[in-house]
């Protein structure tokens, strides 16, 4: 057994998300979004590299030698799978292992709204599941491929930087392939899936001009496309995607955008009152005509608007969502209060006063 599966077995006992072992500090574990240290001593430099020397590949311990960051998926002794990344930092190497549950969540057990199961119908057209990292976007896509799997006859080609849920094909056929192990780019993974008869495509991240481009013809010849971008809402989204791309193609890009788009999805994760757990709050973008609209006339700013008013579509904004589970308790009203953008709607409702502004008093001089 790899010695690093001690601190793996100890991680899944105590109900981590993630565990963290690096230079200079003793391991640590991401619970219910919080970092907490283990008891035990700072780790070593030579110690560290032993441990991690023993559960890379050939092929890893090369490219990880060469001075790359390497990612890949785990399977502990204890069958536990995890999501790793490896690195080097000033003081020596590092690793995060992300866990990954066997059982692959539905869109029921996740709570998500019943919009959802709506946009796994399209049969084109482009999802984005956004948000920053650790906020549940793979977890999200794994359940939209849950569904599919289980409510529709297609081919679902999964391209994923590294493979994390493991899929097994029941009405649908399930195709999952590895950035690095299967597949150079993304970019070459949806070229080669557009001649595999796909259905349904997965991109794990749209991190470049040439992946973006690749899944736009995707999306625009007859295909459901799903990705994820690292954003914060369905107005950065649409900004960022814009951004990526040739300025040459900006109007190309804002006409794919508002015939193509389905939907922004943006989360984060939220603890639950008992603290023991976290649950998504979702601001969801249905598009409509006149987002697209919005869209081709640079005026993306107004796109709240629309959400406010668009809850018959399935739409909310983040606010919103937070308000909706912290009345309906399945979010404590703390935490949702620091990703609230009008604090001022949650503050009557936060318990520990500790989180909220400070102001400065101005000081009385002179006289009355």
């Amino acid at each position: 057994m790899a010695r690093i599966d001690a601190f793996l077995k100890l991680g899944l006992a105590q109900g981590c998300s993630d565990v963290h072992l690096a230079v200079g500090v003793p391991p640590m574990l991401r619970m219910h979004g919080d970092l907490m240290p283990i008891k035990f001593r700072d780790l070593g430099g030579a110690e560290l590299e032993t441990y991690i020397g023993e559960i890379l590949t050939p092929k890893l311990k090369e490219k990880f030698l060469s001075g790359r960051d390497v990612d890949f998926s785990y399977v502990s002794e204890d069958k536990g799978r995890f999501r790793v990344n490896v690195y080097r930092k000033d003081t020596g190497v590092g690793a995060t292992f992300r866990f990954i549950p066997e059982e692959i969540p539905t869109l029921e057990s996740l709570n998500m709204p019943p919009v959802l199961k709506t946009l796994c119908d399209h049969h084109q057209g482009m999802v984005l599941v956004t948000g920053s990292t650790g906020t549940g976007k793979s977890t999200t896509l794994a359940a939209m491929i849950d569904y599919l799997n289980r409510n529709r006859t297609a081919n679902i080609i999964s391209l994923e930087d590294p493979i994390e849920f493991v899929h097994e094909s029941e009405r649908s056929q399930i195709i999952q392939r590895e950035l690095h192990t299967h597949l150079h780019t993304f970019a070459d993974g949806i070229r080669a899936a557009l001649r595999e008869d796909p259905d349904v495509i997965l991109v794990g991240e749209l991190r470049d001009a040439e992946t973006i481009t690749m899944a736009m013809t995707a999306a625009e010849t007859g295909h459901l496309v799903l990705g994820t971008l690292h954003t914060t809402g369905a107005v950065k989204t649409i900004d960022r995607f814009i951004d990526a791309l040739p300025g040459e193609v900006r109007e190309q890009t804002k006409s794919f955008l508002s015939q193509s788009l389905n939907a922004v999805i943006t989360q984060n994760l939220v603890k639950t009152p008992d603290g023991r757990g976290r649950a998504a709050a979702l601001e969801i973008m249905v598009m409509t005509r006149a987002i697209g609209k919005l869209i081709m006339n640079d005026q993306t700013h107004q796109i709240p608007a629309q959400l406010q008013t668009g809850k018959d579509l399935g739409m909310q904004m983040m606010d919103q969502a937070l308000l909706d589970g912290i009345q309906e308790k399945r979010y404590d009203p703390d935490d949702a209060f620091r990703f609230a953008t009008d604090k001022a709607m949650f503050q009557k409702f936060v318990t520990d006063t500790s989180v909220l502004p400070k102001f400065d008093l101005p000081s009385r001089t002179g006289t009355d």
